[in-house]
């Protein structure tokens, strides 16, 4: 009877341990964004007061979740 009792404890200690991922089975992380800006300032050149000037910058997301750009500020 104690064999019997031991053989199943060891049988549901073992089917846990088996879906706990112990034996290196890799966790998920959940999908998130990434942010990639290779250009983070920019010197505009001098120019006559009230000419406009435009520069663009690049932003790109490198993650594999959506992008949300929430607020901008300039420096």
């Amino acid at each position: 009877m104690k064999l019997k009792l031991l053989s199943i404890f060891f049988a549901v200690v073992c089917i846990l341990f088996l879906n706990s991922g112990a034996f290196g089975a890799s966790q998920q992380t959940p999908p998130s964004p990434s942010v990639f800006v290779p250009e983070s300032r920019y010197t505009f050149p001098t120019v006559i007061d009230g000419t406009e000037v435009t520069h663009d910058f690049i932003i790109q997301n490198k993650g594999d979740a959506p992008l949300v750009i929430e607020k901008v500020k300039t420096g």
